[in-house]
């Protein structure tokens, strides 16, 4: 009879601490939303503009939106459309324009339209982020140093918390003074410059950091 009090008082010791480590994970996310930056077909093999890893890096990003609706965590898809003359993919009403399958939006997840790199110019992003009281912004997407560096510059000047998922963003070759800089290369920078100086713009840490620790 001991025993059986004694397991059934551990059982319920093990019980009690799985619901206090389940609040302190809603407590940690809350005031958080997802950030899906341009996750678009025209970034993958066979597209307008392949990025270097866009399917790697689409599927760590599916992985995180999974946890986020799990979780009943807002999400907020962006989607950009070209209208700047001599543009040659992402063009309106083409396939490439879409957001791709990994990652498309469901429910009433947040899609917004963007014709700039920065997600908030001329978009209703920080209306809609300021009317759901959102301080803090996991941000993933393409191409890392275009799209998702300004958009997270952005966000910082408006006062918010960034964290980037580093391997759920992507980019692709560069050239400058008639030589290419590797993608890998170009994304490496560009992530250790805006985690400069203390993490100043973001927090760089990995898919499954992220998904490690909730």
């Amino acid at each position: 009879m001991k025993n059986i009090l004694k397991n059934i008082f551990t059982l319920g010791l093990i019980l009690l601490s799985m619901v206090q480590i389940n609040a302190q994970q809603k407590k940690t996310m809350e005031n958080t939303a997802l950030l899906i930056i341009d996750v678009q077909n025209d970034y993958f093999p066979g597209g307008k503009m392949t990025l270097e890893g866009s399917e790697k890096a689409g599927k760590n990003i599916q992985q995180v939106l999974e946890y986020f609706r799990k979780n009943n965590l807002p999400v907020v898809h962006i989607k950009h459309i070209s209208t700047n003359e001599g543009a040659t993919f992402f063009l309106p009403g083409t396939s490439g324009a879409e957001i791709h399958p990994l990652v498309s939006p469901s429910g009433d997840e947040k899609v917004i339209v963007k014709h700039f790199p920065n997600s908030f110019r001329e978009t209703e992003l920080l209306e809609y982020l300021q009317s759901k009281n959102i301080k803090n912004l996991i941000i993933t997407g393409m191409m890392t140093d275009v799209c998702v560096e300004s958009t997270t510059r952005a966000a910082f000047d408006f006062g918010f918390s960034n964290t980037i998922i580093g391997d759920a963003t992507a980019t692709r070759d560069r050239e400058l003074d008639g030589k290419i800089v590797k993608a890998a290369d170009v994304q490496k920078s560009f992530l250790a410059g805006i985690s400069a100086l203390g993490n100043l713009y973001a927090n760089i840490i990995n898919a499954s950091e992220f998904l490690s620790k909730k």
